[in-house]
Parts: structure tokens; sequence; C-alpha cells
């Protein structure tokens, strides 16, 4: 591991394919996490001396993350968190929706878990102290980000003066305070600034029956005239949301007693421990770039979004799933440098998507006019007695995993267009780009060297990390593994699972809408690139998968086509 002189010279790094992460929030955790499970050594700078381990802050994680989490072997946060499974709407003492989770397939895993941020990254920076490839410093405030011929230098700002760090490319995952970091690099940051304020407590109490629903509130009585957002969390502990003056003091607030009355309300007079209070704003913006050169920008440095429908941390991890196999599949030369091109098509996709769903909630949530107001009350009003009114109340379409469907290495499928953005969260059509239904598998036909034991697996287990073919005869899983060796670079991880040797595999087929002859292809961060019937096919969709053929020449993304918000 390359080591650090007292005296500001350059580490050099000779003959090692090092990736700079700037940033140890869990973002930045998980890039360095994923690389390192590719085989791609790592150094991590990180500005703080020490963590914060105190508050829930990002504390909703969708299963899709912990997928990814779990790959990476932080199993213990889905383990520890708190699942919940239902989400109930209020307005004022009428409940007006009760939506209970889907999940495409039958994964083991639990569609949602709350858990504090603090906990989350206690995990992932045990599993990265216990990672030789990765090399974590704190204290290390990257002010600069400088590209060279074959390489990026981070420029630091430590306790021993001025440190150069260089890597052949950099991950920027420096969070919502990096804009030294992304002012080096040139890039805006446009959108916009609620200016309402919310207060936030993380209570320790009982209330039985609430331990599996997140519970929004519009106008209770105990916060006329607002929002009021209630989440459970591991520990009886609730993480309450309260919409409130813009004037508000948090000191004077407590100093007073006002929180007292606002926790109590909330709690029906029960005893609890107010464990961390906060104030905060939200923000709705997009980085004018993902990419500049060798560095590539990820999680709240690239984009933010306000907290209702948890796509903040959860978007931020994907950003780097998406990235991590690319840059292993460049360093490694199983693809050539332009596929990292495909980064910013994709996720600058994936945040657009967001951002339109955000800022619809945002506007139902805080009207900016009083014709706006009025609007979005008489719609409250007419839920209470008209079901179909329901639909257009909006308290946070929650966080799923992006379609790629218009992405350069997907391969469309004529027999199955793009419908557009389901109604129903988590249910998207099977198509190329979606990810692949995932379930709980264990038989004969598990692969060799999947690495995961011979007890019970889920399918994505079997194609993270590779380029996977899914089959239901294991002739034609042999024959396409073949093919695929033969037509990508030597060093290429591919793989075959034929689904009719794995019990469990059904609900994946289901979901898939599976047809005789299909073969699926997938990518490393388990989305499906194309469906096809021939070998020839195959070979075909991984090649442009890789980027082996042709430069990147898609127009943009319309995965973010306008859409239903998705209600309550």
């Amino acid at each position: 591991m390359d080591t650090l002189s007292a005296t500001g010279r350059e580490d050099h790094l000779p003959g090692e394919d090092r990736v700079l992460v700037v940033g140890a929030g869990p973002v930045g955790q998980t890039a360095a996490l994923l690389l390192a499970r590719h085989g791609i050594p790592v150094t991590v700078l990180e500005a703080r001396r020490a963590r914060d381990t105190t508050g829930s802050r990002s504390l909703c994680q969708q299963r899709d993350v912990l997928d990814v989490w779990s790959w990476c072997g932080a199993g213990a946060i889905v383990r520890e968190g708190l699942t919940w499974t239902r989400t109930r709407t209020f307005y004022r003492d009428v409940e007006l929706a009760a939506v209970e989770t889907r999940d495409p397939g039958a994964s083991p895993l639990p569609a949602f878990v709350n858990i504090s941020q603090a906990r989350t990254e206690a995990v992932l920076d045990a599993l990265l102290a216990a990672s030789p490839l990765v090399d974590v410093r704190w204290g290390y405030e990257v002010e600069a980000l400088q590209e060279g011929p074959d390489g990026v230098t981070a420029v630091a700002r430590t306790a021993r003066g001025t440190q150069r760090v260089t890597g052949r490319y950099a991950v920027a995952c420096a969070g919502a305070r990096g804009r030294t970091v992304r002012g080096s690099l040139g890039v805006s940051f446009p959108g916009r600034t609620y200016e309402d304020t919310f207060l936030v407590a993380d209570v320790r109490t009982h209330l039985p029956g609430w331990e599996e629903e997140r519970r929004f509130y519009f106008d209770p009585s105990w916060n006329r005239g607002r929002q009021v957002l209630i989440n459970p969390c591991p520990g009886s502990v609730l993480r309450i949301d309260w919409q409130v003056d813009r004037e508000v003091d948090l000191a004077q607030e407590q100093q007073e007693g006002s929180l007292h009355r606002r926790i109590s309300q909330v709690v029906g007079g029960r005893p609890y421990e107010l464990a961390w209070a906060s104030l905060y704003r939200f923000h709705a913006r997009v980085a004018s770039r993902f990419r500049v050169g060798r560095v590539f920008l990820a999680g709240d440095l690239a984009h933010q979004f306000s907290p209702f429908g948890a796509r903040g941390l959860n978007a931020g991890v994907a950003d780097v799933d998406n990235l991590a196999w690319k840059l292993a599949a460049v360093l490694q030369g199983w693809a050539p440098p332009r596929l990292l091109d495909s980064y910013e098509h994709e996720r600058t996709g994936a945040a657009r998507e967001n951002a339109i769903v955000t800022a619809a909630t945002m506007d139902f949530l805080i009207p900016r006019s009083e014709a706006d107001r009025a609007r979005r009350r008489a719609v409250l009003e007419r839920a209470v007695h008209d079901p179909r009114a329901r639909r257009q109340v909006d308290s946070g379409r929650l966080y799923e995993s992006f379609w790629y469907v218009d992405s350069p290495l997907t391969t469309p499928d004529p027999g199955r267009p793009w419908p557009g953005r389901p109604t129903v969260p988590g249910c998207p059509a099977p198509v190329p780009g979606v990810i692949v239904p995932d379930s709980e598998v264990v038989g004969p036909s598990l692969p060799p060297d999947t690495g995961v034991g011979a007890g019970p697996v889920r399918l994505r287990d079997l194609v993270r990390g590779r380029v996977s073919v899914l089959t239901a005869d294991p002739d034609r899983a042999a024959a396409a593994l073949r093919a695929l060796r033969g037509a990508l670079p030597p060093r290429t991880p591919v793989g075959a699972v034929d689904l009719s040797g794995l019990e469990g595999a059904r609900a994946v087929q289901e979901a898939l809408e599976w047809e005789r002859g299909d073969l699926w292809l997938v990518r490393p961060d388990a989305h499906l690139v194309a469906r096809t019937s021939s070998v020839e096919g195959l070979v075909a969709a991984a090649r442009t998968l890789l980027c082996l053929d042709e430069p990147l020449d898609r127009r943009g993304p319309s995965g973010v086509a306008p859409g239903p918000p998705g209600g309550p």
C-alpha cells in the first residue's frame, strides 16, 4: 500500500491501478467495497477526523441497496434494520390509504429497512478495515482533483500540510458539503432550495403496532396546516419529521418546552427519551456533469433531493454500483475506456427521474401559491370520501431502481417495448434495462464458481460481478457460456444460470413473463441487458454491453418520461 510523506510529495503507485474515493460517507464506503469486491485497490480520502455517531439521518434503505450491501458482506444491515411493510397516509384524523410494499419475484430481502446512518457506517467501516485492498485516510480535506495523462491527483489539506494522492480514476462522493470538490472540476449545481424548515427528532418510546409502518399525516390537529412523517427505527425509536415555521430555533424549542409538547402530542403522553434533534431544509439539485475526465461524481455531490421517498442515499449507492463494475472492466482489460461514458448517460437519467418524482411530491407538500394550496386542500377533502381522488395525494413515491431501458448498453426487445414508469412502485415491466427479479434459489445447477457456498443463495448472488445469461435449459446454458467466452475478452467474468435446475427460480421466471427458449443477458450490476432466443443474439448483446464494436451514440435517456407521482 502506498505511503504518504510529511513533505507533501506526490504518492507514486507504480504498476498499480488504484482508484481514489473522495468521501467516506455511505456512498464512498460502498464505492470502495464494490471496487475491492471487483479486485481493484482503493484509497479513500475523508475530510473529517472522526465519525458523527449521533442521529438517524439517512435511515431508510431499499431492497436493491440492501442487495448491494449484502453482496459486499454487509448482511448485518439487513439483520439489524427494522423491517416495515406498510405506508399509511392520513388527512387530519382520516386514513386515506394503507399501501403494502410489492416484490416482483420472491426476494428474501425486505422491501425496506430503517436503520440509523451511524450504524450503517459502522458496519461498512468494519468491512473496509478488513479489506487488504482498501486504504482509508481520515483528515484529508480534498481541495482539488487534477487530471494527468495517466491518472488523477487529489490535492488534500491535512494536519501535516498539503498532500497529493494519485490514482488512475477518482470517484467523488464528498457529500452535500462537497462544493469545493465540485468547483475544482468546473461542475455547476443548478436547482432550488426549499425555504420551508423541518424539525427532526429521534424519540425512544413504545407504541405497539407502529413498528412495521411508515406514517404520513397531512394537517394533523397537533401540527395544523403542516405535515408530519413518522418512521419506526430499531430499539423502539421513532424518527419524527415536523414541518415547522421558518423562524423556529431548536435551542429555544427545547428550552421553552415546545419540542416536548410536540413529541407528547405524537406519543400520546407516553414516557419517552429524546435521543437526537435537528433542523434542516431540502434541496433539489442535479450536477451539470457526472463525469469530468477521469473523475466521476456520485451521491449528494451529484444530486440532492427531498427525503420524502428515500431517494438520496439509495440513489447514491446505485450510482457507485453502476460505476464500480465499469471501472473494473476497464482497469482489468475486459472493456475499452469508452464504456465509462455510459455512467453519465445512465446516472443522469436516474437523477432526473428522481428529481421529477420528488419535485411532484414537494409541490404537493409545500404549495407555492395560495391557489396551489387551495387545490391541494380540495384534493385532500375529496380524498376523504372519494377513493379516486386518493391517487392525487402525494406523500412521496418510495425509491425504486432506475430502468436503463434507453442506455447505449441495453439491447431493446421489439416484442417488449418499454411502457413507461409503472403506476405501482417496485413493479417495472420485465423488459431489457430493468433490474433482474430476485429469489432465494437452491439446487444442483448452482454454478461451481460463485463462491457463495453450498447452501441456499439468492439469484442475484449468481449474476452480480459478471456478465451472465439466464436460461431454462442446461444444454443451452453450456452453449451460451462457451459462446460468451469465445466472443468476449479473455479476462471477462462470465456465467450461465440454468433456472430449470434451481428450486425457487419459478418466481423469477413468472416475474420475467418467461417464454420458451428465452435467453436473458444480465450485466454485472444485476440489470437485464437483453432478451433473445438465439446464442448469436446473446453474443451481440454482450458485445454491445461492453462497447467492444462501436462507440456510444445512443440518444439521451427517456426513462424519465413523465408519469403519475404514485399516490400516497
